[in-house]
């Protein structure tokens, strides 16, 4: 029997293609998008699981303001880790990273900038789990100029030779330029982790350049991560932190907020919201949104098999009736029917691995993950597919079922059945279901576009476009020659201005213990972040002034005695028009002074976050040469450039980016998850578009002979149209009433997630209703015309 219920089904199948295709088609397109969205989010959920002891890891988190979360920062001081490790038998390890460093690094004829690099503590190998390949983990890192090397970075400079013990001649960073000893080669980084590096640095080779920093609790430049005994209680070791800072900077002003709390490294990457992190982080939200439409697309599907199975019970009755009278029970029947439901999924998901597995190059690309399909047959991966593939089979299997079971034999056998009124209602409402879904995604789709295409053109408040940057990372050669070297950048017709800074917007950048006066008197102690740039940049970048002056070479004094702030700092410290704090006194760095000017608040940083306070500080150092080059010939000015370079910094290699382009590198998640969040919303509807052609090709069959009735009296094509299309044009109306609500919420809580955002608009919605609309309509006519224009003497000899 159970062969015989197998073999119906694949004749069923076979003899009704369009159907089978929708079916099959429909769920094999719903679990493909099932199993990509389990892939990236088991993925997000996975990053830093890999340490052995990564749940007895925890890291500090410095407070420099009680109630503003942009001033909780992962990035802190040095001496907090010492002290905690020395203060509490609970901490069994610390250590600390440097903040990345850029570093060149050179061995015979091969020299390579090096920007992720870390000076760090030789206790990092008892902490991590990173796996040395070569060396011994508990000394490697102990003596000045030592380095332990990734193996794809080893063999970057070495090829097949044994690396270990060899020198690299290495030029900036936080240490003295010097010969580093290769003391180990390490395993790559996993690709989910929360931060990586291409090379490790002894943390003593950074001391020996900068000692004092490392008992100053006020400066800013380390990650201090430690290990905890299993018994650890957070809460209670966090109260005693309040006495713990008090015993160990007894010094702190009473004006100058600091605290401290602590992060388990589980939550570093997708839980963490604290600022000046050492590496990219996740987005709970977004791993929210797509289980959200990974579980939405395998129930539009699903519904499209409801539909669809449900609304072909008439062309099924007379076969039910037949197999109720020579003996068939209703269990029996469900059973078949139940039975073919599951082959159908079976099909559809074997269907789903193949189109996965061909899909996950092009998704490799747009998340830049490297899944490969091995993860696909995972036994957890593989068995979750499967388990939900069986259960959408049932589910959406157990309704016709029950119908098609329940027919009665004699009113079908004498042609007098027809489908009830909750089963048409039924459909209807489920249509309404799937399209509220598909106009909800596309309103969504819309927000998100919008949104991101806002925060790409908004005016940031400086001027972004043509400026090349050429990074000379701190250069001892080329800062003695600075002046020089921008003087003939300027002698090159392409080049309309040069400056020189620490930092550009987008760029990494410190923060400064400063000291200035309010509006009431007193000096004020807060830490504004720290642009350190020439007399050049302010005008360079088109940057507005709203009060005083910029830096000028007519007053010397600048170099030594003068401050620009923007208008955050200024609203910081108290003042309501910019213009009072000129002339009020400032302490930064060992500097001290008058402020001279305030510039406008332009967005440094990406339009995630609110503009800080900042200062610029005026300073013959720095790291980059921005310039402003003209539009027309761009290839002939970059090699003339090129060329410039190679005669006046031959040492060092030509090293630049487009600012436009790098400052945009901060919204990458963002595009990613744009691409990815159209992709899935696209497939969705097409889902749904699947389903109400199945439906609309089944009522214009059931219609046949009414519709040459119809032709035969007069009627006209866009009648007959309109007849087999308003009923489902109604449904789709009622889906735009009940979608807008919810997607104006849903979006409304991502935008949240920037501190500028878009206003969502009521067209909006109404252009996604629209779309839908139109949609539907393009999706129904193509079958509604083939129907209508059908010769009337054909649709009436049909039976």
């Amino acid at each position: 029997m159970i062969r015989n219920y197998f073999k119906i089904a694949w004749r069923y199948l076979l003899k009704n293609k369009g159907y089978s295709f929708i079916n099959i088609g429909g769920l094999a397109i719903g679990m493909t998008c099932f199993l990509l969205i389990v892939l990236f989010i088991k993925n997000e959920l996975s990053f830093d699981n890999y340490h052995e002891k990564g749940n007895n890891i925890y890291r500090v988190v410095h407070h420099s303001s009680e109630n503003n979360l942009e001033d909780r920062w992962i990035w802190g001081n040095a001496p907090v880790g010492p002290a905690l490790k020395n203060d509490f038998p609970e901490v069994i390890e610390k250590v600390q990273f440097s903040g990345r460093s850029d570093v060149l690094l050179s061995y015979n004829q091969h020299s390579f900038q090096e920007g992720d690099c870390f000076y760090v503590d030789p206790t990092v190998f008892d902490v991590f789990t990173w796996p040395l390949l070569s060396g011994n983990p508990e000394t490697a890192l102990e003596a000045p100029y030592s380095v332990v090397l990734t193996e794809t970075t080893a063999k970057k400079y070495f090829g097949n030779e044994d690396p270990m013990g060899k020198t690299l001649d290495g030029k900036g960073g936080r240490a003295r330029d010097g010969k580093y000893t290769v003391t180990g080669v390490m395993k790559d980084i996993p690709g989910n982790s929360h931060f990586s590096f291409d090379v490790l640095m002894s943390m003593s080779s950074f001391y020996q350049t900068r000692p004092n920093i490392f008992g100053y609790w006020g400066y800013v430049d380390f990650y201090t991560y430690f290990l905890v005994a299993d018994n650890f209680n957070q809460e209670a070791f966090q109260a005693k932190m309040p006495d713990f800072i008090k015993r160990n900077w007894p010094e702190r002003s009473e004006d100058h907020y600091y605290d401290i709390s602590f992060e388990p490294l589980s939550d570093a990457y997708l839980k963490s919201k604290v600022a000046r992190q050492p590496g990219v982080t996740g987005n709970l939200s977004n791993i929210y949104i797509f289980a959200i439409i990974g579980l939405f697309i395998l129930i539009i599907a699903s519904i499209n098999f409801m539909n669809l199975s449900t609304a072909r019970s008439l062309e099924r009755a007379k076969e039910v009736g037949v197999r109720k009278v020579i003996g068939a029970n209703k269990k029996g029947l469900i059973y078949q029917f139940l039975g073919e439901s599951l082959i159908i999924v079976l099909l559809s998901a074997i269907l789903g691995l193949g189109i996965a597995m061909l899909c996950l190059p092009y998704i490799n690309d747009i998340t830049g993950k490297q899944f490969v399909s091995s993860e696909i047959f995972n036994s957890y991966t593989l068995a979750l597919y499967i388990g939900t593939a069986l259960i959408a089979g049932v589910l959406a299997g157990v309704y016709p079922a029950f119908v098609l079971s329940g027919f009665n034999p004699s009113s079908v056998l004498k042609g007098v059945f027809s489908t009830s009124k909750s089963g048409v209602n039924l459909r209807k409402g489920l249509v309404v279901f799937q399209f509220s879904l598909s106009i909800a995604l596309i309103a969504c789709t819309i927000i998100v576009y919008s949104q991101l295409d806002y925060m790409v053109n908004k005016n940031l408040g400086f001027d972004r476009e043509q400026q090349l940057v050429i990074d000379y990372n701190w250069d001892r050669e080329v800062l003695l020659n600075l002046e020089t070297i921008k003087s003939e950048f300027l002698s090159l017709s392409g080049v309309n201005s040069v400056a020189s800074s620490r930092t550009v917007p987008g760029g990494h950048f410190p923060a400064a213990g400063t000291s200035m006066e309010t509006k009431e008197g007193p000096m004020q102690v807060f830490d504004p972040f720290l642009y350190e740039v020439d007399v050049d940049f302010i005008p360079h970048y088109n940057i507005e002034m709203v009060a005083g002056r910029a830096y000028s070479r007519d007053f010397p004094a600048d170099t030594i005695s003068s401050m620009v702030v923007n208008e955050a700092a200024t609203r910081s410290l108290g003042y309501t028009n910019p213009s009072e704090i000129i002339g009020k006194r400032f302490q930064q760095w060992g500097r001290e002074g008058t402020v001279i000017g305030v510039v406008k608040d332009f967005n440094y940083v990406s339009l995630h976050h609110e503009v800080a306070p900042l200062a610029l500080r005026l300073e013959s150092a720095g790291k980059y040469l921005s310039l402003q080059i003209k539009s027309s010939n761009l290839q002939k000015t970059i090699a003339d450039i090129r060329d410039k370079w190679v005669v006046l910094a031959p040492h060092r290699p030509f090293l630049y980016r487009f600012l436009d382009d790098s400052f945009n590198t901060q919204y990458e998640a963002d595009f990613k998850f744009k691409e990815l969040f159209t992709i899935f919303s696209f497939l969705a509807i097409l889902i749904a578009c699947l389903g109400l052609l199945g439906l609309t090709t089944y009522s214009a069959m059931q219609r046949t002979k009414e519709i040459g009735v119809r032709k035969v009296l007069g009627a006209e094509v866009s009648s007959i149209v309109t007849l087999l299309s308003k009923d489902f044009i109604k449904l789709v109306g009622i889906a735009i009433l009940v979608a807008t609500p919810f997607s104006w919420y849903a979006m409304r809580k991502w935008l949240n997630e920037y501190a500028f955002s878009i206003k969502i608009d009521w067209w909006v919605f109404a252009m996604a209703g629209s779309m839908a609309l139109g949609i539907a309509i393009f999706t129904m006519s193509f079958y509604a015309l083939k129907a209508a224009r059908a010769n009337p003497v054909k649709s009436l000899r049909t039976e």
